[in-house]
């Protein structure tokens, strides 16, 4: 587990909140469990999330549902059953449960049999799709609220897309750090295609608050990216941070359009799956991913080695040294965190603590 002790840190990150709370997933809040388009009408799969065993299907009429995936009778898993586009039927003794996870029938009851099985209910959970994605909300609590992180949209027409995912044994806090620590970048991603310049410089980039996170404001970027010099033009690029683990890269040099986002799901404890997206608007870039999947794939397993190396570190002695303006991002990451549990507990709406900042490091 990663704590969110820190030396030379913001002093907001420590005392009256339970500290387990702080080591965890934030409970009520949108994660991504797979892509969309893998799931067609009248098919259902597992999936993990934050330690539950969860159901995903999409109905005969193509609505979704999510339920926990046992079966209240043996605690049977419900997807290693039949879905008819209706009702999931238990491999185990056969029950039945509508998407709604209504229990609908229990065939070995005999009709002398004066059970009222109606009454028998699997724990739903909200899943909606953006992106291309399917979102879950693992909240158990009496009521899910409005005031939540927003799903992420794309905001154009994708010409193409790829998608790479890798589970990585580190945990959530962790994970989630690596998609807003600049510092690392030159040092984990080392790649003739990524970073041809070997050589650290100073970087001065604007952070605004955004409701639930933080954006470094656009900016132009240099041509030296072998990926940038494809779109033909200084681009704009503007990457936006935002609870639980969403970090938002758009890019846009003319009318060309390129996002890439990134996804931390927390599977189970120290267990976390990466979800990178890579969106163009450009139809002839499409011939490039061949070529570019296993690169994608490179990148996401640099982080992946790096990020489970550093967990056996923390799971030896749990504290951080956050050091510098390079640090501030991951600060502020706890701040966020931190913030929405408080607001949570108090029943009010989500207040941004972070202030617009010019941050200096070397990358």
């Amino acid at each position: 587990m990663l704590a969110a002790t820190t030396r030379a840190a913001d002093d907001s990150v420590s005392d009256a909140l339970d500290p387990k709370a702080m080591r965890e997933p934030l409970p009520n809040a949108w994660y991504c469990v797979g892509q969309s388009a893998t799931l067609k009408a009248g098919g259902m799969r597992p999936v993990e999330l934050n330690g539950e065993q969860i159901v995903v299907g999409r109905d005969a009429s193509g609505k979704l549902f999510a339920m926990r995936d046992r079966c209240p009778h043996r605690g049977m898993a419900l997807s290693k059953g039949r879905f008819d586009g209706s009702t999931v039927m238990c491999p185990f003794h056969g029950w039945r449960f509508g998407t709604d996870g209504r229990c609908r029938d229990v065939p070995t009851l005999s009709e002398t049999d004066s059970s009222d099985f109606s009454r028998i209910v699997v724990q739903r959970f909200p899943v909606i799709e953006s992106a291309g994605f399917l979102w879950i909300n693992p909240y158990l609590g009496p009521a899910v609220a409005e005031d939540i992180p927003a799903v992420p949209e794309l905001g154009f027409e994708a010409a193409g897309s790829l998608i790479v995912e890798l589970v990585v044994e580190a945990s959530f806090d962790l994970t989630t750090l690596s998609l807003v620590d600049p510092g690392h970048v030159a040092f984990v991603h080392d790649s003739w295609w990524f970073r041809p310049s070997k050589e650290l410089r100073e970087k001065v980039k604007t952070f605004i608050p955004v409701p639930h996170g933080f954006v470094m404001s656009s900016h132009a970027t240099t041509k030296s990216s072998p990926v940038y010099k494809l779109l033909g033009g200084v681009p704009d690029v503007e990457i936006e941070f935002r609870l639980p683990g969403v970090r938002l890269e758009r890019i846009v040099a003319g009318d060309k359009r390129v996002a890439n986002y990134t996804f931390a799901t927390p599977l189970s404890n120290n267990r976390t799956m990466l979800t990178n997206a890579l969106y163009w608007s450009m139809p002839l870039l499409n011939l490039l991913k061949p070529v570019a999947r296993p690169l994608m794939r490179q990148f996401l397993t640099q982080d992946q080695q790096v990020l489970q190396h550093a967990q056996d570190g923390l799971d030896r002695k749990p504290t951080m040294v956050l050091l510098g303006q390079g640090d501030l991002p991951s600060q502020w990451y706890f701040r966020l965190k931190r913030e929405a549990l408080e607001a949570a507990r108090a029943g009010r709406s989500f207040e941004n603590p972070l202030s617009r900042q010019e941050l200096r490091w070397r990358s």
